[in-house]
């Protein structure tokens, strides 16, 4: 019998790995104030590094939802249908409070905790994190109408994931969705043209007509939503099925033909007289989204930093079991180098994300820290900026690290490699980030002094830093076409926070390259030209995956 067949030099299938068992996590997850979450993190980081977690979150990226907008005898019903396992990934993510949790608990520390579960159920499937994150962020923007939080709040924070058309109130739990932008606008919110007629009778109550571009998860319980009121434009919580049992009067227009995000289902809706609830006053309405849209950043960057680390964890799995030219990939020269600057990126990324999720504890939670929720102003704008915008370069170069094998749909880098974009696109394009954190600074410049209290309590820990610091302090005082320069401010903004980060909560040899690498100018513009001198023995050691049945034979 021929062996032309016979599999050689090919890597074992990356299963049965404990995604959380990845030390930048778990020391953030420490030094935040959230050790006590550490078992369950454990528990989701083996079930979302298992055969059948993976096997879910495959079946919903190949069989995306479609739309079905009449029944078989002509009947509007304007359903979208999921694959099976979407239901399993939300009913996961519900069950362990990745949605609303910290509302609801209120204990110290249960955003950082929050957090670190989000960046490791994330590397299973990302689309269904948007409702998720969207049902997160919902609910401190929903309190600025106390009624109407009363009512629907415990809903949003319930551990029970009850899918389905019916009364909000007549469910065990509820999903919130975000329809804000229009075909004419995007971004620019102000330019909506949907309108929001009071119906009269004086309880908040308003008819919405118009076309929203973007609704994703158009299946949600209830939606946050942008209108022209009389009184400017306003914020409107808009229940997909009223309190009588009849059907809002929302139509599915289409589905979005997506360039990744493919499990998750984003529609063109019409509000063809839709009953809304006012949130907020009227005129106030980009004032009190824009609470929602600040906890959806959050996430974005988790999101980036969880698809980073998932990239390095391919990369290095495969590097680890493929030999060339007589020896592992891994223990190539160059190869180790690229690993290495891959690695680097990832932990930069994953203890900015945490550090600002303990911003949001500290800034949300009963005796608000004001320092704390300045600082998480700025860290937010700049940290999303920063780290969406690396990760397509970090997915592509991970997924090259694979050479062919990881071009093909099987490997799952293309997935990968196709989300990567969205976080950086999502609530605000990288241009709208880094305005916006200009604007934070320029109307409240308490934030700056807030932002270099945070880097300055690494002073003293790297020359490298202090210069960088200093150098910062210079670009800011200077306003000489600061728009024009927004990205270039606020980018070396974030390297200095991830900096001085790495130096207080990281290890020293990832803190080190990254210093040398992106603060001291002793590196490329691509992945793998970290300098002479760098550790990467240490720095590969900490990113390997590990744990479940990882490695055993």
């Amino acid at each position: 019998m021929p062996t032309t067949h016979e599999v050689t030099n090919q890597p074992p299938p990356l299963t049965s790995y404990d995604v959380s068992a990845y030390p930048a996590l778990l020391e953030s997850l420490r030094a935040h104030g959230a050790s006590w979450a550490e078992d369950e993190v454990r528990e989701l980081g083996l079930l979302a590094g298992g055969p059948q977690a993976q096997e879910w979150a495959r079946s919903v990226e190949e069989q995306p939802p479609v739309l079905r907008t009449h029944d078989r005898y002509g009947h509007r019903i304007d359903e979208v249908e999921f694959h099976p396992h979407w239901h399993d990934l939300m009913r996961t993510a519900v069950g362990h409070g990745l949605h609303a949790a910290p509302w609801r608990e209120r204990t110290p520390g249960a955003h950082v905790a929050r957090a670190a579960k989000l960046f490791v159920w994330g590397q299973t499937d990302a689309g269904h994190l948007c409702p998720v994150s969207m049902t997160y962020a919902a609910v401190p923007a929903l309190r600025t109408a106390p009624d109407l939080a009363a009512a629907y709040e415990p809903l949003l924070t319930s551990a029970a994931y009850d899918f389905g058309l019916r009364p909000p109130t007549a469910k065990s739990g509820l999903i919130a969705g975000m329809s804000m932008t229009e075909k004419q606008g995007g971004s620019d919110v102000r330019a909506n043209t949907t309108r929001a007629v009071p119906a009269g009778d004086g309880d908040g109550l308003y008819a919405l007509t118009g076309h929203k571009w973007f609704t994703s998860a158009p299946m949600s319980d209830v939606f946050l939503t942008l209108a022209q009121a009389p009184g400017g434009l306003s914020c409107f919580l808009v229940p997909r099925v009223l309190a009588d049992g009849t059907r809002n009067a929302i139509q599915l227009m289409r589905l979005k033909d997506k360039l990744g995000n493919r499990s998750n289902a984003s529609a063109e809706i019409e509000y063809e007289g839709a009953v809304g609830h006012l949130v907020g006053e009227e005129g106030e309405g980009v004032k009190t989204i824009i609470k929602m849209v600040n906890m959806t950043r959050l996430d974005c960057a988790l999101a980036t930093a969880g698809g980073m680390r998932l990239g390095v964890v391919q990369a290095l799995h495969h590097a680890e079991h493929r030999r060339a030219f007589g020896a592992r990939l891994a223990d190539q020269p160059l190869m180790a180098n690229v690993l290495a600057d891959l690695a680097v990126e990832a932990e930069a990324a994953t203890v900015a994300g945490m550090r600002l999720a303990g911003a949001v504890d500290r800034g949300e939670t009963g005796g608000a820290d004001e320092q704390e929720a300045l600082f998480r102003r700025i860290g937010l704008a700049v940290t999303k900026y920063w780290v969406c915008k690396r990760g397509p370069a970090h997915a592509a170069e991970a997924l090259e690290c694979l050479g062919g094998n990881g071009y093909v749909e099987e490997s799952g880098m293309p997935r990968l490699y196709r989300e990567a974009p969205l976080p950086s696109i999502w609530e605000g394009s990288g241009n709208v980030a880094a305005l916006d954190a200009l604007r934070a600074m320029a109307r409240r410049p308490e934030t700056v002094t807030a932002f270099f209290a945070e880097v300055g309590a690494a002073a003293g820990a790297d020359a490298r830093l202090d210069a960088a610091i200093g150098r910062l302090r210079k670009d800011l005082a200077d306003v000489t076409a600061v728009e024009y320069r927004a990205r270039r401010v606020v980018e070396s903004m974030a390297l200095v926070l991830q900096g001085a980060l790495l130096h207080r909560h990281g290890d020293a040899a990832v803190a080190d390259a990254f210093c040398a690498s992106r603060l001291a100018g002793d590196g490329g513009l691509a992945f793998g030209t970290l300098p002479p001198g760098a550790d990467t023995d240490t720095i590969l050691k900490r990113a390997r995956p590990t744990g479940g049945e990882y490695g055993r034979s």
